[in-house]
Parts: structure tokens; C-alpha cells; sequence
């Protein structure tokens, strides 16, 4: 990479060192800024051309500089015919002006080094394009190598060639005498201009008809560049020491074989020996061969031909030559016309124009870019001439690159932008407002091309207007969002309100219709449609316009219509227009149908929303219920703490203390395994009193009941085999009521369970703040039941319910010792009288039951959080302060069922709260 900088920065220093030792001193640089080295021409390739600008101008301009080291090995005399033959030759082209001769700029400078001139600005020589690269800059620049003449620019470029010695001898009476491709220059253009008037020979009778020219032998001692190209002069010049008008035709077939044949001239002269060259030259073309022209196209041929015939008088004349057939071409022609163009009034400018387009199309981009769009632009000067030029600017445009468009169509289009008149320049640029829109930079775009438009839409002319409306559609996918909401749609509003046309009222609101899809819906529902309300015209077109722009906001995917707006705005407006006079019955049933649409949609969409907000509130009231429970469970549950001391404090208690305090004088006699287990659970206690107190924390209920707890009940029932019946077990002592409810906490704590004394069918049901208590099992001393809350004693009612079946205590029979005779449970219990209900074993504890007067209560069961089966603010009790008075409610347990005694609603209460 350094090393390619490297080589790069010396070609440029060596450029610049070669610009700066050629150039430095000479005059030209006082006006002109000297650029890179682009090209060479001139007799012998002597002439280096450089780009350059006029520093006053910045006019763009070629320099020509020759630099007088290439002939440093000559001497001195030669030297001075060399310079004296090269300043001959810019001072005849100088003094000679005509649209096929090159023109100058500035005359001819000498300095020290160099001559050097200006001319227009120039692109190569013929020879350069043709391969001959002598004298050009290394290496050979892109565009010459690469360069390829289209048949367009070789027909023309000789027909200007001609059309140029017509001048020289029709018009001056000079011969140029040295007619070859090194003295042909292709301008910036492409066209081709003729320079090197070195060898040129004036008339010595100029006002005479019958010219006569008078030239010098050919002498070859003299320097090559003091003699011309040998391989293009006419056979006479040399033989005869003769010439005329003739010998530049003759020269001129010479060229148009060169074109032809990559540069290669009919003949190879050998310099040396240039008369016996010449001899044989002369044979050969008196019987040319047939392969000699075969490249030549066919319809030129026989003319190169006759140009090339050893009789001057065969010869076509220079005139003659630009009106054969080989020039008759459209593209030769169209670039001919533009060449004459200065000659043409404003009527034959615009046929000319107007048939341009059917043209365009034939010829290569670079014609068009090169020589006709600068003709084209040049006329931009003439504002009545601009319509007809415009389409074919626009249409070269269209061909270009956006690189291509902006730098060689912009600036000359962006003064007609501003230009309003004539009228038909705003519709042309509305019709092709796509193209402007898409290759035209951002910024030009806002400065230029929308200003341009938004005048359209104000422009006084209707038919400007109604064309402006009906082609925004086309491009506003292509204007910036800003511009067309702050700019473009106040200007179409304004149009739709202030005109007097209903067509331009009618094209505003169809205008708006299209262009919703590239607005936001709140643009559209705060601008857009309050605008419709504004509208003062009743016309039936006005109206189906407003209805369109209603159902396009309303069905279109990304706006639609707030139900809130359609009912309060959109709506009412659509009714009141609907049953406008001015509609038939189609546009009528239009109107209601876009008005049944928004109502079903309405409709549907509050509907939806009244059904989300009941369903939230539903939610809400029973999530209020359910923390209102929650909150008087907690109120009224024990905390962890509290449970942990209860337990702390039960479990310093001795068992024997625990009996002895329950049983007072009762003698009772423990079995030796019994003995061991309350000896492991004396252990097992003095252990947990050991232990730190334990912190509150939530304790996951027990699968299994503790050996503890289950020790000691078998330990308390195992030793009731002194006792007949059931009922004198429960001694409600205050002391065995302490014990009881410390216990059932202790078991509650563990693993929420409580034992069930009672027969099987007795388990305990679960109410909607109750237990859920599974009956006993067999193998169990009366059963374990799972609790979470107070019992539900709905069992009761169902054992009652069963008159004719006697109570089975079967089940209770393994609770004694068989240390002691056995007495069934069944034989304990009390024998109902014939044809009365059993009442139940356990209230006959507190009294006798009564008869059942009503049907027999139905439990229902219920979860711990939910609210079912009719439980709500009467059924949960912290609801109802008279359900602690009163253990069993209306309710739940009809009062006709049994009446209990006072002194057992009292251990009730006393005993489960």
C-alpha cells in the first residue's frame, strides 16, 4: 500500500513538475489555470493539451502547449522554421472562425520553453481515439483508450469535416494542405473540429472565380515537422509540385479509410525515399483493389473512391460531398440541425422539437448526453421555446444515472422550476413529477420541486389545478411526511373551500381520499375530518366525496374511527347529509349503508367493553369477600407464636400430673409397655423443655400423627375399663377442660387433627368455614379426623334420621384393657322404646333429645375460600355477630329437630368456643 502511494505521489509531482517547467513563465498563465495533461495533436503529435479554466471566468478551456525541448536536437535554424511553421499554424487558425474549425481563446503565447494557446474546451484528437498515442501522458488516460466511435459520430464527424473545407474553399479560397487525423480535434461535445493550418496555401488571386494556389517542393532535408503528413497529401503535391481544392478531397478520402481501418492510412510512405514512393502510390491507385475499401460501408464506398482518384477532376468537391446519400442519416441529420440551430426562428425550433422525441431513441447515450442535451439546455434562455424543449430534456433525464442527472440536468432545470410562465411548464413537470422526485436530491427537492408544486394547487388556472389534484396521488409516496402535513394538505383544503369549480372542489376531496393511506389516524380524525364539516357545497358529487373519505378513514386497516367520535361527530354529520334533496336513492342507500356499518361496529365494540368492565367488577366485589374473610380468620386464629407456647407449656406437663389432675382419686394401673412408652415420652418432653423456644414461622400439617400424641391418647382411653358407659368419661371438670382444649390445640398444631370418640357414622362433616373429618377407622381407638375449623355437627341430624336402627359401638370395644371382663359398647347403650327415635349417644350426654318435628337438615359442604351452595354474608358467621350466641343458627339446623337443655349449650360453648 505505501508503495502504491508512493508511486502515485511521483506521477503526480512528475505531472505537475512537467505542467509547471512547460507552462512557467509563458502568458497564458496569467489568465488561464493550467490542469492535467488530457490529450496531443497538432503536425507531428507536437501539441500536449491540458484542461484548464479562465481564472476571471472559470470558463473551462483547453490549453495547448508546446514545449520546445522536443526539438532541442535540432539547430538552430531548424528550430526557427519548426517555431516559425507552428505559429503560422495558430495564427491562421486564429484568424479563421467557423462553427468546423477549432476555435481559440486565446492567441498564441511564446515564452523561453514553450508556445502555448487556448481553445475551446477538447476532449482528443482523431488520431488519439484512432490508437496513435504519441506524446500523450503515461499512462494513456481511460476514456481515450477505451473510446469507440458509434456510427452516428463517424458520419457526422465527416460530414463536418467536409462541411469545414467547403468553408476553406468556398469561403476563403485556402487549401489546409496537411488534412489528416492528428489535425481533426474532438471537442468536449464530440463534435470534430479542424486545426493545423501550418501547410495552409491562400489564393493568390482571391477575387478572381478560378482560385490558384501555389505551393512549395517538397523538400526532405527539412525537419518532419516543418513538412506535412506524406501519407495524406495528394499524389500531385509531391510529383507536380501542384495543388488545389482537390488535393485536401483527396486527403479527405485518405481520412475517411483511416476511420474506417483503426487509423491506417491507404498507403505506407517511405519517407526516405518519398518520390519512388509515390511512383508506386500512383500505379496502385489508377487499378485500386476491391479488398483495399472493403471496410468501407457499401453506400460511401465508390465515393472514397472517386476522392481517391489519381485526376484531380474526378474528385468530388467538398460541396458535393456533404449532400451524397451516406449523410442522409437521422441522427447526422438531428445533430446538423442542432449545429444550425442559431439560424432558426421560433417556428421551425418548435417543429423541430416536437419531433426530437421519435429521434431520441436511435441515437447513443452519449450523443444525446454530449452534444444534444447542451444544445437543448442552451435554449433554456428562450422562455417561449421551454415547453417544447422540456419534454426532451426530461426524457434524456430519464436515461441518465442520478449521478448523471444531477450534475449535467439539475442546474440547468432548477431556474425553470421558478419560471410560471408560460403555463404549460407547470404541467409538464406535474406529468413527470415522479422522475423529479426520485433522482432530485432531498434538498433540491424542498427548495425547488415542492415549492413548484404547491403553486400548482394556488395557481389561478382551473385546469392547473384539477391536473395538480389529480396527479399527487401518483407521487405522495414519494413526499416527506412534514412536507405533505404542513405544506401540501393546507394548501388542498384551502383549494377544496375558497374555489368557485365544483370540479376542483370535487377533485380535492378525491385528492384527500387517496392520500389517507400516508397519513397518521390522529391527523386524519383531527384534521381531515372536522375539515368536512367546513364544506359549504350541498352539490350530490361533493357529498359522495365526503361519504368517501368517511368509509376510507373508517375501513381502512391503519386510521378507522374512534366509537367515541363516530358517535359524537361522524355519525350525526353522515345523518344530516343523508337525507340531503340532492340525492337519488343509490347514493341515499350509500350513505346508510356506510351509517349502518358504524353504528353495528359501535355497537359491538361498547357492547365488548360493558361486558369486560361487568366481568372486572365481579371480579372485584368477589375478591373484596374473599379478603374480608381472610381478615376475620386471621383476627381470630391463633398466630404460630401463641401455638408454639401452648404447646411449650402442655408438654411440661407430667403425664401422671395430667392424670392425676383429670382423675383425681381414680386408681389406675398401666401395663409395663404402657409404662416404657410414657417413660420414652417423659424423655422425649424433657428433651423439647432442653430445647430454645421456637421462632414463628408457618408449620406444614403432618402427614402422620405424632407417636407422642398418639401414646397418650391410648394411654388415656386404655384405662377407662372401669368405667360402664360412655357418658361418665366426659367429666367436664375445669381441669379436664383445660387438658382437652390444650391437647386438641397441640393436635391441631402438628398436623390439624383431633380425635373422634365417637361411633363411625358419627365423622364429622365440613361446612363452608367447618371441618372436613373422615369417619373412623376400624383399627383405631374411635378414629382420627383431619380438621382446619369448627366442627359441623350435621352429622347429628343424619344419625337421627334412623329410627329402627340401633346405635353400633362395636368400634369402641378395643379401647379396654384385658386386664378387666369386657362389657360391649352396644350392651352400654340405652335401649330406645318401641316405635321412638334413638336419639343420639352423644347428646344424650347433656339431656335427652327430642323428637324430630321437621325434616332432617342437609349439610352442605363448602370450601375454605370459595363461596358456594348460598354461603355469603349469612352464612359466614364473622359476618354475624348472633352466630356466637347462638351455636346453631336457623339457617343451618332447623330448631324443630332437638332442643337442647341450657346446661349443654353452655359446655358447648364452653368447651368449642
Amino acid at each position: 500500500m505505501e508503495s502504491m502511494l508512493n508511486k502515485l505521489k511521483s506521477t503526480v509531482t512528475k505531472v505537475t513538475a512537467d505542467v509547471t517547467s512547460a507552462v512557467m513563465g509563458n502568458p497564458v498563465t496569467r489568465e488561464f489555470e493550467v490542469g492535467r495533461h488530457i490529450a496531443s495533436g497538432g503536425p507531428g503529435m507536437s501539441w500536449r493539451i491540458y484542461n484548464g479554466t479562465k481564472k476571471s471566468t472559470k470558463q473551462e478551456v483547453a490549453v495547448f502547449v508546446f514545449d520546445k525541448k522536443i526539438i532541442d536536437r535540432y539547430q538552430k535554424f531548424e528550430k526557427d522554421q519548426i517555431i516559425d511553421s507552428l505559429k503560422k499554424g495558430v495564427q491562421q487558425l486564429t484568424r479563421l472562425r467557423h462553427p468546423r474549425l477549432l476555435t481559440v481563446q486565446h492567441p498564441l503565447e511564446e515564452s523561453r520553453d514553450c508556445l502555448a494557446f487556448c481553445t475551446e474546451p477538447v476532449f482528443a484528437s482523431l488520431a488519439n481515439v484512432l490508437g496513435q498515442w504519441d506524446n500523450l501522458p503515461s499512462p494513456v488516460p481511460t476514456d481515450i483508450k477505451e473510446y469507440k466511435l458509434y456510427d452516428v459520430e463517424t458520419k457526422y464527424g465527416l460530414l463536418q469535416v467536409s462541411e469545414g473545407l467547403s468553408f476553406l474553399h468556398s469561403g476563403v479560397k485556402m487549401v489546409h494542405g496537411n488534412l489528416c487525423p492528428e489535425n481533426i480535434i474532438l471537442n468536449k461535445s464530440g463534435a470534430w473540429k479542424i486545426m493545423g493550418f501550418d501547410f495552409s496555401i491562400s489564393s493568390s488571386n482571391p477575387s478572381d472565380a478560378e482560385p490558384k494556389y501555389v505551393c512549395k517542393e517538397w523538400d526532405p532535408n527539412l525537419p518532419p515537422l516543418c513538412l506535412a503528413n506524406p501519407e495524406y497529401v495528394a499524389p500531385e503535391y509531391i510529383l507536380s509540385v501542384s495543388c488545389d481544392a482537390a488535393s485536401d478531397m483527396y486527403s479527405l478520402g485518405v481520412l475517411i479509410h483511416a476511420v474506417f481501418n483503426e487509423g491506417k492510412p491507404v498507403f505506407q510512405v517511405n519517407k526516405q525515399d518519398i518520390y519512388k514512393s509515390f511512383s508506386r502510390q500512383l500505379d496502385q491507385l489508377s487499378r485500386l483493389s476491391p479488398g483495399l475499401l472493403s471496410k468501407i460501408p457499401e453506400e460511401v464506398r465508390e465515393h472514397v473512391k472517386m476522392l481517391l482518384s489519381v485526376t484531380s477532376n474526378v474528385r468530388p468537391d467538398a460541396d458535393q460531398m456533404t449532400k451524397i446519400p451516406f449523410f442522409d442519416d437521422v441522427g447526422a441529420m438531428t445533430l446538423q440541425y442542432f449545429d444550425s440551430l442559431f439560424q432558426r426562428d421560433n417556428l421551425q425550433k418548435s417543429q423541430f422539437y416536437k419531433s426530437l422525441p421519435k429521434v431520441l431513441p436511435k441515437l447513443p447515450k452519449r450523443v444525446i448526453v454530449h452534444r444534444i442535451l447542451p444544445a437543448l439546455t442552451s435554449e433554456f434562455v428562450n422562455p417561449d421555446m421551454v415547453p417544447f424543449i422540456l419534454p426532451n430534456v426530461l426524457l434524456i433525464a430519464e436515461e441518465c444515472t442520478k449521478e448523471e442527472y444531477v450534475r449535467l440536468v439539475l442546474p440547468d432545470l432548477t431556474p425553470v422550476f421558478k419560471q410560471q410562465e408560460p403555463v404549460q411548464i407547470l404541467l409538464i413537470f406535474l406529468q413527470k413529477m415522479d422522475l423529479l422526485l426520485t433522482k432530485t436530491p432531498p434538498e433540491d427537492i424542498k427548495n425547488s420541486v415542492l415549492p413548484m408544486v404547491y403553486r400548482a394547487v394556488e395557481a389561478p388556472s382551473i385546469q392547473i389545478q384539477e391536473l395538480c389534484l389529480n396527479i399527487i396521488p401518483t407521487f405522495a409516496n414519494l413526499i416527506e411526511y412534514p412536507s405533505m402535513k404542513n405544506a401540501l394538505i393546507p394548501r388542498i383544503k384551502s383549494a377544496c373551500l375558497q374555489t368557485s369549480s365544483l370540479a376542483v372542489r370535487v377533485n380535492s376531496l378525491v385528492c384527500l381520499g387517496k392520500i389517507l393511506e400516508y397519513l397518521d389516524k390522529w391527523f386524519v380524525i383531527d384534521e381531515i375530518l372536522p375539515f368536512l364539516q367546513q364544506i359549504p357545497s350541498r352539490e350530490p358529487a361533493v357529498l359522495m366525496g365526503i361519504l368517501g373519505i368517511y368509509k376510507c378513514t373508517f375501513t381502512h386497516k391503519k386510521l378507522g374511527i374512534p366509537k367515541e367520535h363516530l358517535a359524537g361527530k361522524s355519525l350525526p354529520h353522515l345523518v344530516s347529509l343523508s337525507i340531503d334533496n340532492n340525492l337519488n336513492l343509490n347514493q341515499f342507500n350509500s350513505f346508510m349503508a356506510v351509517i349502518r356499518e358504524m353504528l353495528n361496529r359501535m355497537e359491538a365494540e361498547h357492547k365488548t367493553k360493558l361486558e369486560q368492565l361487568h366481568i372486572m367488577q365481579e371480579q372485584q366485589r368477589s375478591l373484596n369477600i374473599n379478603q374480608m374473610n381472610q381478615s376475620e380468620e386471621t383476627k381470630n386464629t391463633p398466630s404460630p407464636a401463641t401455638k408454639v407456647r401452648d404447646l411449650r407449656w402442655l408438654l411440661t406437663l407430667d403425664m401422671v400430673d395430667v392424670l392425676t389432675v383429670v382423675w383425681g382419686n381414680v386408681q389406675v394401673s398401666l401395663t409395663l409397655e404402657e409404662k416404657q412408652r410414657l417413660a420414652k415420652e417423659q424423655e422425649q418432653a424433657a428433651k423439647l423443655r432442653s430445647q430454645q423456644p421456637l421462632a414463628p414461622q408457618s408449620v406444614k400439617p403432618a402427614t402422620t400423627t405424632p407417636q407422642v400424641t398418639h401414646t397418650l391418647y391410648r394411654g388415656i382411653m386404655g384405662n377407662l375399663g372401669h368405667i360402664h358407659t360412655w357418658s361418665s368419661y366426659l367429666i367436664f371438670t375445669p381441669e379436664f377442660t383445660l387438658y382437652y382444649l390444650s391437647l386438641y390445640l397441640y393436635l391441631t398444631l402438628t398436623n390439624n387433627t383431633v380425635f373422634n370418640g365417637f361411633n363411625s357414622p358419627m365423622g364429622f362433616q365440613t361446612g363452608g368455614m367447618g371441618i372436613a373429618m373422615r369417619p373412623a377407622a376400624p383399627g383405631l381407638y374411635g378414629g382420627m379426623a383431619t380438621t382446619t375449623s369448627t366442627p359441623n355437627f350435621s352429622a347429628l341430624t343424619q344419625s337421627q334420621n334412623q329410627p329402627s336402627k340401633s346405635t353400633d359401638m362395636s368400634a369402641l370395644d378395643s379401647l379396654f384393657t384385658s386386664s378387666k371382663p369386657k362389657v360391649s359398647m352396644n350392651q352400654m347403650a340405652p335401649k330406645p322404646a318401641p316405635g321412638a327415635t334413638a336419639p343420639s349417644p352423644w347428646l344424650s350426654q347433656f339431656g335427652t333429645g327430642q323428637p324430630s318435628q321437621t325434616a332432617p337438615m342437609q349439610a352442605t359442604p363448602m370450601g375454605m375460600t370459595g363461596v358456594q351452595g348460598g354461603f355469603g354474608m349469612q352464612g359466614n358467621p364473622f359476618f354475624n355477630p348472633q352466630n356466637f350466641s347462638q351455636p346453631v343458627a336457623s339457617s343451618t339446623i332447623n330448631t324443630g329437630v332437638m332442643k337442647q337443655s341450657t346446661s349443654a349449650n353452655n359446655d358447648l360453648k364452653d368447651l368449642f368456643g
